[in-house]
This record gives C-alpha cells, structure tokens and sequence, in this order.
C-alpha cells in the first residue's frame, strides 16, 4: 500500500501547522504502508525529523506534479546534497552539517551564495505569505554544481512582535507561507527536491518562556538544519520516464477546511482522499462530496485499514435494521 499525507504550511493546521508536530501522524500512517510520501512541512521540527524509512520527502509543488501523473519519483539510497547559504557561513551551520555527516551519514557540500537570497514573511489575508528575492540568481549559481538536492538556509525576515505573539498564542506560522512560496519557485526552477531552513536570527535569544508543545521543538533548536537534511538525504528524484506513479497511490490524507491542486489531482485520478475534521485550517474551502471525511486521525487509520484488509468499512460499523435492508432489497427487485 502507498499513500499521501500532507500538512501545508502557512494555513494554521491545528495538526502540523506548527514545527513538526505531525512526525506522530506521519509515523502511524507510514506503519501501514510500502511507502508514504509527506511534504517536509509535516516531519520539519527544527533540528528534529522523526519519519521512518519508508517515508519519501517530497516538496509541495513536485507532490502536486506528480498527483498530476506528470513526473514519476525515483526512490534513491543517497542522495549529494548542496548546501546554499548567505555569506558568512556560521558556525552553527558547519557544525550542523558534520553532525548530519557522522549520524546520517550524509554526502553535502556547502556553497556561499553569490547574490543573498531574502525571505520576507507578511500576512496577507489571515494567512502566512511573503516575498522571496535573489530565487533567480540562486538558480543561475547552483546550476554550474552537480548534486541531486538542494538545501537552503537563510534569514527569514519577520516582525519581532508577530513571531513573540505566535510563540505566545499559537495560530499561523508566520514564516511557513514565504518558505512555501520559495521552495516552489526553485523547485520549478532546478526541478531536483529541496527544502529550506531558517537561519537562526536571534530572535528568540530572549524568550525564555514555556510554549504550546506543538511549537517546542523550535525554542530547543540551535541550527534548525538537521531536519531538512535528515529528509533531503533520502528524497526521491523527479524522473520522467519511471519509478512510483500516481496509479500507485491508494489514498490521500488531508486536513480540514483545504482543497486545492493535491486534491483536484486526486480526484481526476480516482484516489480516495480522508478528509480529518480535527485538524482544522483557517480555510473554509467547501469539502467536495467526494471526499470521505472523519473526525481525527484514528478514525482515517482505521478506514485506511479496512482498505488495506480489504473489508468494506460498513461492515465493522453497527449493523443496519434487517427491516431496511430488506426492503431495499424488495425495491430494488420491484
């Protein structure tokens, strides 16, 4: 069985949406299945990654490619990393970088970029977005390198007070949306799997308080690299000719309240998606009647069991009235 969970960023997940706190979802998915694909926002917990080996790492906007049935994804064993970063490179990020080496075991080169590449986080409309400068030139300089993914750590630029009051009072990742639009900027652009890691700023050095544990692993973080580097390690490469297809996907898992390319491809292909009404988005897109929506993550771990059993899901639900059923029974011969 092969399968889908994803949990965009930038969209308020009340499961996910924070700093890694799906790593258990994707973790009980993954137990029943050959392979499970998530975007790096479900497993990214700073300089934490707690997915299994059978979880492929792939970036939202190849995720959707290949829903469409337009790439395939090539499993790998290793993968060479490039490693961009803004002049200086820091201490912090050597550091990160030989810890992956002798735990991960990791094959990574770093590369100080030649033009700085700048994430601006804004919020626009109740939801995480912002302005990427310098994607153009990074592409331009990484080009003249051979690897086959890239990792990127840079500075995202926010308000002081908006990151203090999300640590505070939770709600939207205030920099997931602007780390989002970046990955798919160069994603489109290099056509290689890649993900991004804020640079330390500073930002916190002061904030010594406790916060909600789904935000925790980023006050425990030094580098929050280890994450992306865990994940990008073992990333399937895009390929076009073979390797896992969207007829190879049994089901989509979503959250609640989002509906957009994943879904629309799933839907063209006949995939079922389990909709999880507890994990609520700021979203109110309306839920397509053919989604097949529950109300947590248990509830879809037990349908997508009943699929893999092959047991239809009625059958372990309390019976239907003998009375009914033979009446419909009756209609349906009349």
């Amino acid at each position: 069985m092969n399968g889908v969970v994803i949990i965009p960023t930038g969209i308020g997940c009340e499961i996910g949406g924070h700093a890694g706190d799906a790593n258990p979802v994707v973790k009980l998915f993954a137990s029943l299945c050959d392979n499970l694909i998530t975007n790096p926002n479900a497993v990214n917990a700073s300089d934490i990654n707690e997915m299994p080996n059978n979880v492929l790492y792939v970036e939202g906007s190849i995720l959707d490619r290949f829903l469409r049935g337009e790439i395939f994804l090539k499993k790998v064993y290793i993968n060479k990393i490039l490693l961009v970063v803004n002049s200086p490179v820091v201490a912090h990020t050597v550091n990160s970088v030989s810890a992956a080496r002798v735990t991960i075991g990791i094959d990574i080169d770093i590369l100080e970029l030649a033009t700085p590449l700048r994430l601006i986080a804004k919020m626009k409309n109740g939801k995480a977005s912002g302005d990427v400068l310098g994607w153009d030139d990074l592409i331009e300089q990484v080009n003249k390198y051979e690897f086959d993914a890239l990792a990127i750590q840079t500075l995202i630029e926010v308000d002081k007070e908006i990151a203090e009051n999300y640590l505070r009072n939770g709600g939207i990742n205030p920099w997931g949306g602007v780390e989002a639009k970046a990955s798919k900027l160069l994603a489109n652009g290099l056509d290689k799997p890649l993900a991004h890691s804020p640079l330390d700023s500073g930002l916190f050095d002061n904030f010594k308080e406790i916060v909600d544990p789904r935000l925790s692993a980023e006050m425990v973080s030094v580098s929050y690299l280890h994450c992306i580097l865990k994940g990008l390690s073992k990333a399937p490469r895009i390929n076009y000719k073979s390797g896992l297809s969207y007829e190879d996907i049994d089901f989509l898992v979503t959250p609640y309240g989002c509906v957009g390319e994943p879904h629309w491809a799933c839907m063209k292909a006949n995939i079922p998606i389990i909709c999880v009404e507890e994990n609520k988005t700021c979203l109110y897109d309306k839920i397509p009647r053919e989604f097949i929506v529950v109300k947590n993550y248990l509830e879809a771990i037990g349908y997508i069991s009943c699929m893999k059993a092959g047991i239809n899901i009625n059958s372990v639900r309390r019976p239907l009235n003998d009375t009914v059923i033979i009446k419909n029974i009756i209609k349906d011969v009349e």
